[in-house]
């Protein structure tokens, strides 16, 4: 028996765990086997984590997080989780090779996953051209003319970076103003290698092996044109991964699971969450790892009252 597990790999989860480990409370943490670390694994310069003041790569920040978690104890395993059962004093927490592991607590900090646009090539041309992650795949489209989808500050961020590698980008909007904070619209604009399709959204990828082009279709007016492009990055936002909460725990209108005011705790005793699985307004690494500080304090409050019971 566990007294905590910790569901996540990202900032939450390992600041989380780098709080509960410090309380000796030896937190066994289950990050993914396929894409462990979270979001800042494919984010380039983070210039905003206080501390670092010349910026830090998002991957060499995630590295030191969780060493620090290693340090002090917290135990971690590249392991799915499959499924839960939460409801009762004893958690249960099942991984893919069928394994059941026993907690008092959970923390979720499982954060979120790429949204996608839902046409039908997009997924068959993934990898061929469609990308999700501009530092993933940046680099195979030196010399070439790709777009980006989006408004906000992520968009703004895979745009100005692809420009180290295409020859043009485009960035292609529903409306006719950006989502983005001021700093990042700027530093697009000032881009010369970055033109603005406003009041467009993609209608069709074209391609048989590899993206071609797209067919864009005016918000406005409905009326549609060709775009020649070779790749095609999507950053239209997030959706929080709560499905394996679903009919356990309470989620708000947004899809985020429901925590109590500024605490971290869920519906139910005993169970606590983190992170952007329960943010969806500002979805920074700090205030994520901000939120693991909380949920590892209100877990450590809530296995002393069970002593004290």
């Amino acid at each position: 028996m566990h007294q905590i597990i910790i569901i996540g790999s990202g900032p939450a989860a390992l600041t989380a765990g780098i709080y509960a480990s410090r309380a000796g409370l030896e937190p066994l943490l289950f990050a993914s086997s396929v894409e462990p670390g979270g979001e800042l694994m494919n984010t380039t310069d983070v210039e905003n984590f206080p501390g670092f003041p010349e910026g830090i790569q998002g991957p060499e920040l995630m590295e030191k997080i969780q060493a620090q978690a290693e340090r002090f104890g917290t135990q971690l395993r590249y392991d799915d989780v499959t499924e839960v059962s939460l409801d009762g004093d004893t958690k249960r927490v099942t991984t893919g090779d069928g394994t059941v592991h026993e907690a008092k607590a959970v923390i979720f900090a499982t954060g979120s996953a790429y949204r996608k646009l839902g046409l039908a090539d997009e997924e068959r041309l993934s990898g061929h051209g469609v990308s999700w992650c501009a530092t993933c795949d940046g680099f195979f489209f030196r010399e070439k003319t790709i777009a980006v989808i989006g408004g906000g500050d992520s968009a703004m961020e895979e745009a100005t970076f692809l420009t180290r590698f295409a020859t043009k980008v485009y960035v292609i909007h529903r409306r006719d103003e950006l989502k983005a904070s001021k700093i990042m619209q700027q530093r697009a604009f000032d881009n010369e290698k970055i033109e603005f399709i406003w009041n467009s959204e993609v209608a069709a990828i074209h391609g048989e092996t590899e993206v071609t082009g797209l067919t864009l279709r005016d918000t406005v007016d409905g009326a549609e044109r060709e775009l020649p492009i070779e790749g095609l990055f999507v950053a239209i936002g997030n959706d929080p991964r709560t499905h394996l909460v679903h009919g356990q725990l309470d989620l708000t209108p947004e899809g985020t699971i429901a925590v109590d005011g500024r605490s971290s705790k869920t519906s139910l005793p005993g169970v606590f969450a983190a992170g952007d699985v329960i943010d969806p307004s500002y979805r920074q690494a700090v205030t994520a790892a901000a939120s693991g500080t909380v949920a590892a304090l209100d877990a450590e409050h809530y296995l002393a009252s069970l002593e004290d019971n």
